[in-house]
């Protein structure tokens, strides 16, 4: 039987590009070469190329979604390993053009990319089946933004965060209302509309959750304990923050946590990889957003969970490339 080809899709146009080729290279070097020729393809603003041997660079077609390598040798893609963090890959645009042009690929639709992305629309759909957000406040660029009613409504402190975009990137924590027109303006530069969400006082955990050979399971339930003052960009992926797994919280919050984090991926016709994170506080889990293409580097969350729950990052991989040949 002849080896599938896999694209490992990885890059982006937002400042996530970084955190992707590293998610790419970790899948790149785990695929099992057994079963599949595996292949690297860099999607960015500017260009999106195949990197061959010695890291030839080939421009991709985009009419198919091909490369010509050399003695005009064509190759296509069996299917594409999308681990794009940010636009185009986890909002859907990229899940368009491959469904427009016949092309498989791993995780969730470009429906479901699209409004997973959108934390206001995402955590509206979920409050129909019954799973907790904090109050917030939605804005668009150039609405006026009184601060009286804001902190009146909200309290003091509040979260300020672009509605669509990952990493935490343009997250603030604002303690005084003097500084609230600031965070909305550092917020305003990453997408053009926002939420302003009241402070949950408790234990942000991250947790995920995947379609692993027909079921859905959580992987794990991991606890966050930044050093900065919240889960930001730096604490992410810059160290500044603990991660434990198993979260220290007892029996009946877990499987509280494992229920409605399963109830929300499939509530939202999800498949693939996918980390929601929520405040727990008084044992009820508060949804924050969920990420359809959380960070796959080794010191991210989603691998340090599967080697927690026994399977192996090989597995965990090889898995989403049999369901996209197979869909």
């Amino acid at each position: 039987m002849s080896k599938k080809s896999v694209a490992v899709v990885m890059g982006g146009y937002s400042d996530e590009y970084v955190v992707s080729l590293k998610s790419g290279q970790l899948i790149y070097d785990s695929l099992d070469r057994n079963l599949y020729d595996v292949y690297k393809v860099v999607i960015l603003k500017d260009e999106w190329y195949f990197l061959g041997d010695n890291d030839k660079k080939y421009e991709i077609n985009r009419g198919d979604f091909s490369v010509t390598l050399d003695h005009d040798e064509k190759l296509k893609f069996d299917a594409c390993f999308n681990i794009i963090h940010g636009t185009p890959g986890e909002n859907g645009i990229l899940q368009a053009y491959w469904d427009a042009i016949g092309q498989k690929y791993t995780g969730c639709g470009f429906y479901e990319s699209a409004l997973t992305f959108n934390k206001k629309d995402t955590l509206a759909v979920l409050a129909k089946y019954g799973i907790p957000s904090a109050k917030s406040i939605y804005l668009r660029k150039g609405e006026e933004i009184n601060t009286d009613e804001i902190v009146e409504s909200l309290g003091l402190p509040v979260f300020v965060k672009p509605n669509q975009s990952g990493s935490s990137l343009g997250i603030s924590k604002v303690k005084e209302k003097s500084e609230l027109i600031a965070a909305t303006e550092i917020a305003f530069k990453e997408d053009d509309e926002i939420l302003i969400e009241s402070f949950l006082d408790g234990m942000e955990v991250s947790v995920g959750v995947i379609d692993f050979k027909g079921e859905t399971i959580v992987l794990g339930i991991t606890e966050i304990v930044p050093t900065n003052e919240f889960f930001d960009y730096e604490a992410k992926y810059e160290g500044a923050s603990e991660e434990i797994t198993p979260a220290r919280i007892d029996h009946a919050t877990r499987i509280r946590v494992e229920e409605i984090s399963k109830k929300a991926y499939n509530s939202l016709g999800m498949s693939g990889f996918s980390r929601s994170e929520f405040i727990l506080m008084d044992g009820i889990p508060y949804m924050l957003e969920m990420n359809t293409n959380p960070g796959f580097s080794p010191a991210s969350i989603l691998p340090q969970q599967a080697r927690h729950y026994g399977i192996s990052v090989t597995d965990l991989c090889g898995n989403e490339v049999e369901k996209a040949l197979n869909k």
